[in-house]
């Protein structure tokens, strides 16, 4: 079937770009996961109708028998005559204004190559906490850079936010960045709902940037927590990860922000400290002496920290901020380095 569609586009006279009368137009959902799943059930608290791409044809009959998702938050039951389901990521990203993309970042990319439909005149949401791993670009900076989406149709949607808490309906914070503040408080109030607060940024890189980093620090966690280090150090390191979080924003894209505000550290802690949390869970496997790699089968989900840490090591080459935290996972998940030793070199530099 993919091969089917596949060849199908080549040969297929590609659709005239569908433009969109207003802001947000009709929004789609891209990606499958828990994330993507939480972000339809809040889109579908407002909107009467909503486009989701899933990459298999199994999957999404499977998803039409069962009324939810048959791999993720599967107490979360939907409405299917509301969702337009489809495997065809152009015939989604061509009938729909604003495409929420929720997929790994890591396989951004390559899902993209597929795409003969143009995206700039598209409104693209980014959820994903990630950076494209070859091109070191937070995501809305490759919209921008590859598919020429107008930096004022790029938005992003940060915060402390498990997506196991939403599907209990658990109150949650959200901000949404744009650099166009219309668009972001439109959009803001399209996902505020009886569980749902939203608020606006205009920092949309600090969003991106912080969401990554927190990621890396939540890894961080885990090892000292796997190594049966306890909540004093915890503590200590979390406020440490806030300054190199700092730090590394203030010299990437100088802007005023206050980094205490919940779309960074709030993102922070949470990821550092909850069960919910991925990174946190693959640091804690690391540090008790799993292989990198027998981690993540075991996990079976990506996390997506382990492709920020190397991203983030590469991207800090030009910018030389002190991040030795960053440095100290880097060594653990890429160089071999004994999370033991690393660790205990760290805990010296923190204050």
């Amino acid at each position: 079937m993919k091969l089917l569609r596949k060849i199908t586009r080549i040969f297929r006279r590609t659709p005239a770009p569908r433009i969109p009368k207003s802001f947000p137009g009709n929004i789609a959902i891209i990606g499958s996961g828990s994330w993507a799943t939480a972000i339809a059930k809040i889109v579908l608290e407002s909107e009467k109708q909503i486009g989701w791409y899933l990459r298999s044809d199994e999957n999404i009959a499977e998803f039409k028998r069962l009324g939810h998702n048959p791999k993720y938050l599967t107490d979360v039951e939907f409405d299917l005559s509301r969702i337009n389901f489809s495997s065809d990521l152009d015939e989604i990203v061509h009938n729909h204004d604003t495409l929420i993309f929720v997929t790994p970042s890591a396989y951004l990319k390559s899902m993209l190559d597929e795409l003969s439909v143009p995206l700039y005149t598209k409104f693209i949401v980014t959820a994903i906490k990630g950076i494209i791993p070859d091109e070191n670009l937070v995501c809305t900076e490759y919209f921008r850079q590859k598919y020429g989406v107008p930096e004022r149709n790029l938005l992003v949607i940060g915060g402390p936010s498990h997506a196991e808490e939403i599907a209990l309906g658990r109150l949650t914070y959200l901000t949404i960045g744009c650099t166009s503040m219309d668009r972001a408080t439109i959009f803001a109030h399209r996902l505020r709902n009886g569980y749902v607060r939203t608020s606006t940024s205009q920092d949309v890189l600090g969003i991106e940037y912080g969401a990554v980093l927190k990621n890396v620090y939540a890894i961080a966690a885990g090892i000292c927590l796997g190594l049966r280090y306890g909540d004093n150090l915890l503590s200590v390191l979390m406020s440490n990860s806030i300054r190199e979080m700092q730090r590394f924003l203030s010299t990437v894209s100088p802007t005023e922000r206050n980094v205490v505000d919940s779309v960074y550290l709030g993102d922070l802690l949470v990821t550092g400290y909850s069960n919910f949390s991925r990174n946190r869970v693959f640091g804690q496997m690391v540090g008790r002496g799993y292989s990198v790699r027998s981690a993540q089968m075991e996990m079976n989900m990506v996390a997506e920290g382990y492709f920020g840490v190397k991203c983030m090591h590469d991207i800090n080459k030009n910018y030389k901020v002190d991040m030795p935290i960053l440095e100290t996972v880097y060594n653990i998940l890429y160089n071999n380095a004994k999370p033991r030793d690393e660790i205990k070199r760290l805990t010296m530099h923190l204050k």
